[in-house]
């Protein structure tokens, strides 16, 4: 069922990941990102990223959805991430979440016990794969029990 979903959602997955492109906080690097979470129910979660003038405090797409979907109590049941970002927000080469989102993002599939599809989006092509590809071996609650 939830890769018939995906499937379903994929499309408005990756517009809500655009959409959110467009709130976007980059004025010291230019480089916008969006980032979507689809959710067992139907339900999609965005973010955009928001700098910082000290650089290391910036935060990135996928961190803040994670945080924004937590704060609406949405623990589980993640079944797909849509990332995409370029310069001045216009999207190009697909990327993929950086280190430190992909643990985030991880953290919060393993409150639901699920290995979410991650969309990366680019304008000549999508990459997918599993979390557990691109972040092989994690460290995650289970490692703390």
């Amino acid at each position: 069922m939830s890769d018939a979903l995906i499937a379903e959602k994929r499309d408005e997955l990756i517009a809500a990941a655009r959409g959110a492109m467009g709130s976007a906080y980059a004025p010291y690097s230019g480089f916008h990102v969006g980032a979507a979470l689809l959710f067992d129910d139907g339900a999609i979660v965005t973010g955009a990223n928001f700098e910082n003038a000290s650089y290391g405090l910036s935060l990135c797409a996928e961190t803040v959805a994670c945080a924004s979907a937590s704060q609406a109590g949405r623990r589980g049941g993640l079944l797909a991430v849509a990332v995409m970002g370029g310069m001045g927000g216009a999207v190009e080469a697909a990327i993929s979440p950086c280190g430190r989102c992909r643990q985030v993002v991880n953290e919060l599939a393993a409150l639901g016990g699920t290995d979410p599809l991650v969309l990366c989006v680019g304008t000549q092509e999508t990459v997918e794969m599993r979390l557990s590809v691109l972040l092989p071996n994690a460290f995650g609650p289970a490692n703390l029990a």
